[in-house]
C-alpha cells in the first residue's frame, strides 16, 4: 500500500483521475478526513470536500502503484 496527497480541481479532474482508477483491477481510495470513498466511484468522489488536499490509498503491489502514480501523477501535490 502506498499513500499520496492530490488534488481534485475541476469535474473534468475528477472524471480524468477516476478513468485512470477504473482501469486498475486492485482497490484505490480517496481520503479526507474521517470518510473514505472508493476512488473509483464519481458519486463517492463528488460526496468529498474537494477544497482540500485528499490522501490517495492505492491498495496494490509496488510495481502497480509505481504504474497507476505515473498516469496520476499530474493530480499528486506532495
Amino acid at each position: 500500500m502506498a499513500e499520496y496527497k492530490i488534488k481534485l480541481n475541476s469535474i473534468a479532474d475528477v472524471k480524468e483521475f477516476t478513468a485512470i482508477a477504473n482501469s486498475r483491477s486492485f482497490d484505490i481510495d480517496l481520503i479526507s478526513g474521517r470518510y473514505a470513498v472508493d476512488a473509483k466511484s464519481i458519486m463517492g468522489i463528488f460526496s468529498l470536500d474537494l477544497t482540500k488536499t485528499l490522501t490517495l490509498a492505492i491498495h496494490g503491489s509496488d510495481d502497480e502503484c509505481k504504474e497507476f502514480i505515473e498516469d496520476a501523477k499530474k493530480f499528486i501535490t506532495e
